[in-house]
């Protein structure tokens, strides 16, 4: 089968490789370019631990063909560290509220976090469990998660509003 040449923007920079049309975006994301944030969980998409943002929305990367990445824009838990690579608010929330426990959802669900709380600066606590909800998780409860996202949601916005 032949391969294609694919070139997006991945956490910021350019990348680029060939990929059979086929290939799922999660495997050229690990396999090609050793991007090992998103997790490959049950690859039906029920999970969420593949959860990447493309293009400004939240997909699961175990449905998406990496040929359809091509020209687009992609963040992974890997993108959403500080500049200096310190953690990032929301990652930092997760550690401080004890929004993880095996860790093994926590990139998906931090990256579905991100874009919930791009689309939704304050959500409510139902709302952040709606926009969750296609993430799962097996250890947590969820309750702690919540906790974290919402006091992320506090904090960029304290940080909004003392720039203004």
């Amino acid at each position: 089968m032949s391969k294609m040449h694919i070139k997006f923007r991945l956490n910021g920079q350019e990348v680029e490789g060939l990929a059979e049309p086929r290939m799922l975006l999660i495997h050229f994301l690990r396999e090609n370019l050793k991007v090992t944030g998103p997790h490959i969980g049950c690859e039906t998409s029920h999970c969420g631990a593949c959860t990447v943002d493309m293009g400004g929305k939240s997909v699961k990367s175990c449905t998406v063909f990496a040929c359809q990445a091509d020209g687009a824009e992609i963040t992974t838990i890997e993108g959403l560290t500080n500049p200096d690579g310190t953690l990032g608010v929301l990652q930092e929330m997760f550690r401080e509220h004890h929004g993880l426990q095996c860790g093994f959802c926590t990139p998906g669900m931090i990256t579905r976090a991100h874009r919930l709380l791009q689309e939704n600066p304050t959500p409510t606590e139902e709302e952040v469990r709606f926009g969750i909800s296609g993430n799962l998780c097996r250890c947590t409860g969820y309750q702690n998660i919540v906790k974290a996202i919402l006091a992320a949601a506090e904090q960029l916005n304290s940080h909004k509003e003392a720039a203004e």
